[in-house]
């Protein structure tokens, strides 16, 4: 493939700009929040019996309500192991990485700081940490079904790989428009129901993160397996898809959900990283540049030729043969004729 990652043949107006960090960092922070307190809120208060919605579900949209609102400011990551997978395969810029991640523990920090605000009000509620030890990922004693280490860490891996590979797939600039909040948030409610007996599917590990902050010792002590299983599963996927994938792809300023547009001086960047727009934006000013050359040497080569030539004024002391006159033809003649009776 041969297609540049800049091009102008896509309409897109030219007073559109991209989000500045601040909105973005916000808007990471608030869609992990929302994934947090909804979808975890849901697992915590609802009653199976009453409540119809199932707590993988619960999860699924509210990520996938998260992307839909917030993807086209920041790309609607919410999640560290996505942030980490998008930069290896090449659609997140690697400065924005760290800021992610701190905004995405910090909004699930406060999702998961309401929830126990509110178990605390509960009555005859003496050990508020067993709740969120129960509600927080781990393996042996805190697995749901005494899952091993070995078979949670392979779960988290493969089920983020899978995860990954759809928020890259489905944040194509080939894949169909508006699917991929909906692709990313049921993918997610389906892996999250698949490995829920394992390890009570993290996935995410700003989602451990905010369980485990007031969860028991234990929940803590096995916090590690949840950063580093999704996170090399990511940049598995991340590789194979920098590898692999089509290199129009591999340049989306935000990508999952709905990538940033900017523009350089009219020259379309859509989907292009913050260094690629000034890269445009330096092409297209060398470019106008070698326009005003060329322009200025066409002046002054007419200039020379009229100054020779066409005026009869040659060099001193030279004697310059007035110009041919180009033969007559039956339309000239009758276009005079017309022309002097109007």
């Amino acid at each position: 493939m041969t297609t540049p990652a800049v091009t102008t043949a896509e309409a897109v107006p030219s007073d559109t700009k991209e989000f500045g960090i601040v909105a973005k960092l916000a808007a990471e922070a608030f869609g992990t929040f929302l994934l947090v307190f909804g979808g975890l809120g849901v697992a915590l208060f609802s009653n199976p019996s009453s409540a119809p919605l199932p707590a993988p579900l619960a999860i699924g949209l509210s990520i996938g309500v998260g992307i839909a609102a917030f993807g086209h400011i920041s790309g609607g990551h919410f999640n560290p192991a996505v942030t980490l997978g998008t930069a290896v395969a090449g659609r997140t810029p690697w400065k924005r990485v760290p800021g992610y991640i701190v905004a995405q523990l910090v909004g699930g920090a406060a999702g998961a700081l309401i929830l126990w605000i509110a178990v605390r009000t509960l009555p005859n509620l003496s050990n508020v940490q067993t709740i969120f030890t129960q509600l927080s990922n781990g393996v042996d004693d805190l697995s749901p079904n005494k899952f091993p280490m070995a078979a949670g860490l392979l779960a988290e891996v493969v089920a983020t790989a899978v995860i990954l590979a759809i928020v890259l797939a489905a944040t194509s600039k080939r894949a169909a428009r508006g699917v991929a909040p909906w692709a990313i948030g049921l993918g997610f409610a389906i892996l999250i129901q698949a490995i829920a007996p394992i390890t009570n599917a993290s996935l995410n590990p700003a989602r451990s993160t905010a369980t485990a902050i007031f969860a028991e010792p234990s929940a803590i002590g096995q916090l590690w397996i949840f950063w580093v299983a999704p996170l090399l599963g990511a940049a598995i996927t991340g590789l194979i898809f920098r590898g692999f994938g089509s290199p129009e792809d591999v340049i989306v300023t935000g990508a999952p959900g709905a990538p940033s547009f900017t523009t350089v001086e009219g020259v379309s960047t859509r989907g292009a990283s913050v260094e690629e727009v000034e890269e445009a934006g330096h092409r297209h000013d060398e470019a106008e540049r070698d326009d005003r050359t060329f322009d200025e040497g066409d002046d002054e080569a007419a200039d020379g030729a009229i100054g020779e030539g066409a005026l009869g004024e040659g060099a001193p002391g030279e004697e310059v043969p007035p110009a041919a006159e180009a033969p007559r033809s039956d339309e000239d003649d009758a276009k005079n004729f017309f022309d002097q009776n109007k």
